[in-house]
C-alpha cells in the first residue's frame, strides 16, 4: 500500500480567504480533493461540483487531473466582467481622449496662427 499525499485546497473571497491542507491517496484528483476538503463549509456562497473552475498552482486544470505531492487546487470563482471587454472599452476611452486632445491643439493652433 502506497503512501498518503499531502496537497492544499484553496479558495478566496476578497475578504475571507482559506488553504486547507489534507492528505490524500495517491491517484485523487483534483475535484476528489476539492470534495474531500471540507472548504464548501466555511463558504456559504460555494457549491461543490462539476461546474467548479479549478487551477493547480494558478494554472487552469481539468477535475480529473491526478494530484502530485505538494500541488494546491485553487477554486476559481467566476468572472464578474470579461476582461476582454475592459481592455476593449479602456482602450477605445483612450482612443476618444487623444482624438479630444489633438482636436484641441489643432484648434489652439489656428487660434495662434490667427493673433
Amino acid at each position: 500500500m502506497s503512501e498518503n499525499i499531502v496537497i492544499e485546497v484553496a479558495y478566496a473571497l476578497p475578504e475571507k480567504q482559506r488553504i486547507i491542507k489534507l492528505e490524500v491517496s495517491p491517484g485523487t484528483t483534483a475535484l476528489e480533493a476539492v470534495t474531500q476538503s471540507g472548504i464548501d463549509t466555511f463558504f456559504d456562497d460555494l457549491t461543490l461540483g462539476p461546474d467548479l473552475t479549478l487551477g493547480v498552482w494558478g494554472k487552469s486544470t481539468t477535475h480529473d487531473r491526478v494530484l502530485q505531492s505538494g500541488e494546491r487546487v485553487e477554486i476559481y470563482r467566476p468572472l464578474l466582467v470579461d476582461p476582454k471587454a475592459v481592455r476593449k472599452a479602456r482602450a477605445e476611452k483612450a482612443k476618444a481622449a487623444r482624438a479630444a486632445a489633438d482636436q484641441s491643439s489643432d484648434i489652439s493652433s489656428s487660434t495662434s496662427d490667427a493673433d
